[in-house]
């Protein structure tokens, strides 16, 4: 059993005021009746409804969360503050973990889901799901970096799968990957002669990081968009 206002609020249509709103109107059903307290306690065997449209619950939850810096991308930490403690009460389950990390340094998109087998779908290196970053250096960019990237970068554990640098200005650039090993665009360019000094994660497949959520934020995802996270393609 769980709330009402939960449960709609992580089906990732509405926002928690949005629920709130649609249940005082009166929008929202139960079995045909209509249920007007957001704490009421709903099972799996009711039919909910919400503006005449049957609501077809998602029993797994993935969340999209815009990872700030300072925050470790594991399930508990005895020092640092982890990315599931930035998720809000109504999306928590125990069973939650990041799919996929980034560097306590490093921002951007993350995933945070309980279910297992999207994980694996997204990070099995044989899915070859593209990742795309925008990275800034200590040094100027350069032609040369480009070739290298795409020729595959040799790293003291193997040569890397061919990688896309596209240079937006004199320290920044965006990379696209298509695996994930330790500290990867860090060492690849400083295989350069350069060092990282910002690292911001734009993309996974053809999911984009929502531009709306600022750090700390995360929402969950509607089956869209879990079907553009599969994807082996980049983002419009």
């Amino acid at each position: 059993m769980e709330r009402l206002d939960k449960l709609l609020a992580s089906q990732g249509m509405l926002s928690r005021r949005e629920v709130k709103e649609l249940i005082a109107k009166g929008r929202v059903t139960i079995d045909g009746v209509v249920g007007r307290h957001p704490e009421r306690k709903v099972t799996t065997e009711e039919q909910i409804a919400v503006a005449g449209e049957p609501l077809r619950v998602q029993r797994t939850l993935t969340l999209m969360l815009h990872k700030p810096q300072g925050v470790v991308s594991a399930a508990r930490d005895a020092r640092d503050k982890t990315v599931l403690e930035l998720v809000p009460p109504e999306y928590r389950r125990k069973e939650m973990f990041p799919a996929g990390r980034l560097d306590k340094d490093t921002t951007g998109l993350m995933i945070l889901t309980d279910d297992g087998a999207l994980a694996h779908e997204i990070l099995a290196p044989k899915k070859h799901v593209p990742k795309q970053y925008r990275v800034t250096i200590d040094i100027p960019m350069t032609e040369e970096m480009v070739r290298r990237f795409a020729e595959g970068i040799e790293l003291k554990d193997g040569r890397c799968q061919p990688a896309e640098l596209t240079i937006e200005s004199e320290h920044t650039g965006v990379v696209t990957l298509r695996e994930g090993r330790y500290h990867q665009i860090k060492r690849m360019f400083g295989c350069c002669g350069a060092t990282v000094t910002g690292l911001h994660r734009l993309s996974m497949g053809a999911l984009r990081l929502d531009d709306t959520l600022a750090p700390g934020e995360c929402r969950p995802l509607s089956e869209e968009e879990i079907s553009l996270l599969r994807q082996q393609r980049l983002p419009e």
